[in-house]
């Protein structure tokens, strides 16, 4: 594995996301001299925070799965879950709603959700999904640590036996279609499927091998922690400045400081901090802007679709469950429209999120919390005025969510706020998407940009942009890979297998 050339003791990190604030607990941990540069005033990134009239919003990610990995990273400077969150899992991790009027709820506890298949669909359905869950598990076991969490200087370091048993068990071919040879009924095909939109492809489009999203998701099972996720950030940011990394809130990076081929130090509007080595979790323009270059593909990168999120603070008490998801009949147009055509979703499915049914303190007394997510198009995909209609969109959304799942929903709302792709855009987000490039085939695994840039010595790049992608996992991931690249690969402990 390539690392960074010359001496790495003091590293400036650009960037309190997840994925900065991840290398940083690891280069700390291995003794290295680490500073923070975050343009914020807070930590998070994509995680990101609003509080409006007594309501502590999560702007960013609202599923958390793999604390197996929160837990390595703190422990990276000696420190662990239980020390820094209460995590509280999510149960059911979700409850799928279908536009026939039937309903799942999806448990990863494999006797629970067999019963519930059994119930939902029949014998033979709750069959299919326990040799499903075993292959999930399998793939699982096969790709993660070898394939996902692994740095790789060339395609052909892919060419092991590892990589002839993926392609034994199907891993790469269409995630749909491996889907059904184990489960007949479409409504659960969906449930097991509809993860490839993480990843910014159509199930029909999508690799196999990203079914690691549903094995996370329905077999790893999916968490909250109390404060919401925000508390993830500022756990990570409070382990990190007590193992000694120093943090330069509110300070943004102007320049790299070079000599020849090597970054000496990075200029801010708070001051030059000289560095031996720097870890860039910028956007991937942003990051190519600072170093001066922009390494050539041969064919252009592809931006994930983006989501309209409404954020809803309600004095009417909602009984659903943490995370619902509200299946339109339309699934495969929807694909269609949304990467394809540019064009907003003619049958909406959304992703409905109440954390105040885990933490109703998120909340005032009395009070719910939601969070809608419309996945949309990308703005270089979908020419939508949202400064025009994001409001109107809004009003749509939730037209949708009161007719299928919170009767007289608007009645009760007093406090509301849109999030966009022309916001996303504002944010510095690449074509106005906070799901960053998508996973194609060829921008996947070491096809994806890498870590490295070729014709810098000293500079690492971390986050969604690069390897291994997209997530909350794939963030921390990307973080600790990062902190590889410049001090060598370290023994982790390994992560605990799931029921």
């Amino acid at each position: 594995m390539r690392t960074v050339t010359g001496p790495a003791d003091r590293i400036v990190v650009v960037g309190a996301g997840l994925s900065g604030l991840a290398a940083a607990l690891h280069l700390a941990g291995r003794g290295r001299q680490v500073t923070i540069v975050e343009r914020e005033p807070v930590p998070g990134g994509r995680t990101g925070r609003l509080d409006l009239g007594g309501y502590r919003m999560d702007t960013g990610p609202t599923v958390l799965t793999m604390p197996d990995l929160v837990d390595e990273t703190l422990a990276a400077v000696g420190d662990s879950v239980p020390n820094r969150l209460d995590l509280v899992p999510v149960t059911p991790a979700y409850r799928a709603r279908f536009a026939d009027g039937s309903s799942l709820d999806v448990h990863s506890d494999p006797e629970a959700m067999t019963e519930a298949v059994r119930a939902f669909a029949g014998p033979s359905e709750a069959d299919g999904y326990r040799r499903l869950r075993e292959w999930l598990t399998r793939l699982y076991r096969t790709e993660f640590d070898r394939f996902i969490a692994a740095n790789f200087d060339s395609p052909l370091a892919l060419v092991t036996p590892h990589l002839a048993r993926l392609v034994a068990m199907g891993a790469f071919g269409p995630l749909d279609r491996k889907i059904g040879r184990f489960l007949r009924d479409e409504r659960l095909r969906r449930v097991f499927s509809f993860q490839s939109l993480y990843a910014g492809q159509s199930p029909q489009h999508a690799l196999a091998v990203y079914a690691v999203i549903a094995y996370m998701d329905t077999v790893a099972g999916v968490f909250f922690p109390r404060g919401g996720m925000r508390a993830l950030p500022d756990a990570l940011a409070a382990a990190a400045a007590d193992a000694g990394v120093e943090f330069r809130y509110g300070a943004e990076v102007t320049a790299l400081r070079r000599s020849g081929s090597r970054v000496t130090a990075v200029e801010t509007t708070g001051g030059s901090l000289p560095a031996d080595a720097v870890v860039l979790t910028t956007e991937l323009p942003a990051a190519y802007e600072l170093l001066g270059r922009t390494p050539r593909r041969p064919v252009p990168l592809r931006p994930a679709p983006s989501a309209v999120v409404v954020h809803v603070g309600t004095r009417q008490r909602c009984d659903t469950a943490h995370h619902t998801i509200l299946f339109g009949a339309a699934w495969r147009r929807t694909f269609h429209e949304l990467i394809h055509e540019g064009r907003l979703m003619s049958d909406p499915s959304l992703l409905v999120t109440r954390p105040t049914a885990t933490d109703p303190a998120l909340a005032p007394d009395g009070r719910d919390l939601l969070y809608v997510l419309a996945p949309a198009p990308n703005l270089r995909r979908g020419p939508v005025d949202w400064d025009r209609v994001g409001d109107a969109y809004a009003d749509e959304v939730l037209g949708h969510v009161a007719e299928r799942l919170l009767p007289g929903l608007g009645d009760g709302i007093e406090a509301r706020h849109v999030v966009t792709p022309a916001d996303w855009a504002r944010q510095g987000m690449l074509a106005g998407t906070p799901f960053a490039l998508a996973h194609t085939v060829a921008q996947t695994g070491p096809f994806r940009p890498r870590n490295l840039v070729r014709g810098t010595g000293n500079v690492v790049l971390a986050g969604g942009s690069t390897a291994p992608g997209v997530g909350v996992p794939t963030a921390l991931v990307s973080g600790r890979l990062a902190a590889d690249r410049i001090t060598g690969a370290h023994v982790t402990r390994p992560l605990v297998a799931a029921r």
